[in-house]
C-alpha cells in the first residue's frame, strides 16, 4: 500500500513531540478516545485488529488518522514492530499542519481510502 509520505521540515514546525517507543510496545489499544495523529520517523508500527495485523506503517508514514476525521474510539491497536520513533500531533497540531501544506489534507484522505480499499478487498476475499 503506498504510504503518505510527511515533509519533516514541514512537520517539525508544528510537531514536538518525537518519542521512542520499544518493539511490542502498545502505543494505542482499539476503543480507547483518539486524540493524536502519528508518523513513523524511524522503524515500523503494526495495525492490528484483534491477532490480526492488518498493516505495518513504516518511516514516513502515518497512522491514527481517523482520530483526527471523527470523534469516535480508535478501531483497531498500534504496535511497535521494532524499535522506532514516533512523532504525534495534536487536533490543532494536525490542522494547522493541514493550512501550512494544503497538499496534506488530500493525503490523509487518500490513506483513509487505501485502508478502505483494503479492507473492503479482505472481506471480499472471505
Amino acid at each position: 500500500m503506498e504510504q503518505l509520505i510527511i515533509d519533516f521540515e514541514v512537520l517539525a514546525r508544528v510537531a514536538k513531540d518525537k518519542r521512542p517507543v520499544k518493539a511490542g510496545e502498545v502505543i494505542f489499544k482499539a476503543g480507547e478516545r483518539g486524540d493524536q495523529f502519528f508518523v513513523v520517523r524511524q522503524g515500523s508500527i503494526d495495525i492490528k485488529v484483534g491477532d490480526h495485523t492488518v498493516e505495518t506503517v513504516g518511516p514516513s508514514g502515518v497512522f491514527g488518522e481517523m482520530a483526527m476525521v471523527d470523534a469516535k474510539p480508535r478501531s483497531a491497536t498500534a504496535v511497535a514492530a521494532e524499535d522506532s520513533v514516533i512523532v504525534s500531533l495534536t487536533e490543532k497540531q494536525f490542522l494547522t499542519l493541514v493550512q501550512e501544506a494544503p497538499y496534506f489534507a488530500l493525503a490523509v484522505m487518500r490513506v483513509l481510502a487505501q485502508r478502505l480499499r483494503a479492507a473492503d478487498a479482505e472481506l471480499a476475499d472471505r
